[in-house]
């Protein structure tokens, strides 16, 4: 629609290959817009470490990897070009036309950008955490359920993720303990019987970790019961923890509006405060953040920046008359 010959010349910049950007990508490559998702790690997001997915819509069950890569081919078969494992080094959303520039070598441009960076494991920022990441630590269930075969290891966290990812946990470790901060789980009905159902859970509520500890690898952790003040030293083979996400916005401050939360504010149409950016996805202000709303999220804004295309491309005629 608006490429003249450059190579580097797009309609629609994506940045972000989570189910949000590869759903804007499969609309806006099936609409003939060109199209190029840049990812700044694997393409799936969050989405390929999810073990199994069994609520989206006409699928019985399917892992978050095997769904990443479907929508991956969706969206290269309709033309979309993506780029994985590359890091946007700067950029200039402002003007009729952006630029986006990746590997501080590597600059492309287009009349609208789709922001769907998504978001990263919220940390508990505890003593000992940094240390013992990868070491006995981890937030990727899928990644790292089964090198905890036959062992006693800690779900932090009350949400529907760290419930059922300690149900997946199961299948490897002796035991799974779930520690949480209120005296209620903060998931779905079902996420909770299934976990209660479990024999090999058990739950520790209204309490919290407050420090890691071990030689070399991870060995213990100190409980605290925010009830009674006491604290009490666990000896742990691993601690996997679930308690949200924090959006991928930093490189965005100053440069479209955010929240207090570091989410970008969109409206209806999912387009931020500059014209011709939009954002969907984990990295947006909204209340829910599942697959299905991520994907939701990516249609609306693909849908919206192809109107936003339709009126550039009027407003260049009309100045070329």
């Amino acid at each position: 629609m608006t490429w003249d010959g450059n190579p580097n010349t797009y309609d629609v910049i994506v940045v972000g290959a989570g189910p949000a950007g590869l759903t804007a990508g499969i609309y806006l490559g099936r609409a003939k817009m060109r199209t190029l998702v840049l990812n700044e790690g694997p393409v799936g997001g969050q989405l390929v470490l999810t073990h199994e997915i069994a609520n989206y819509p006409g699928v019985e069950s399917i892992s978050g990897y095997q769904l990443a890569a479907t929508m991956k081919k969706q969206a290269s078969t309709f033309g979309c070009t993506i780029r994985s494992n590359v890091a946007v080094t700067n950029f200039d959303l402002d003007g009729e036309v952006k630029t986006i520039e990746v590997n501080g070598k590597e600059t492309f441009c287009a009349p609208a950008i789709i922001l769907a960076m998504g978001g990263r494991s919220r940390m508990l920022s505890v003593p000992g955490e940094q240390e013992f990441k990868g070491k006995g630590i981890s937030y990727c269930a899928t990644c790292d359920g089964d090198f905890f075969q036959d062992k006693d290891i800690i779900v932090v966290g009350g949400g529907n993720s760290a419930l059922e990812e300690a149900v997946s946990l199961t299948k490897y470790a002796r035991s799974v303990t779930i520690v949480h901060q209120f005296d209620e789980f903060q998931a779905f009905a079902h996420a909770i019987e299934e976990a209660r159902a479990n024999a090999k859970i058990s739950f520790i509520m209204q309490s919290t970790v407050t420090e890691f500890m071990g030689n070399g690898f991870l060995q213990s952790v100190k409980i605290r019961n925010l009830v009674s003040g006491e604290i009490t030293e666990r000896a742990i083979d691993g601690v996997f923890i679930f308690i949200g996400y924090v959006p991928n916005t930093e490189k965005f401050v100053g440069r479209v509006q955010l929240n207090s939360g570091g989410e970008v504010v969109v409206n209806s149409s999912l387009e931020t405060n500059v014209q011709g950016v939009y954002a969907a996805g984990d990295s947006i202000q909204k209340k829910y953040r599942q697959v299905t709303t991520a994907v939701a999220d990516g249609t609306i804004a693909a849908l919206s920046a192809i109107g936003h295309l339709h009126n550039h491309r009027a407003n260049q005629l009309e100045k070329a008359l």
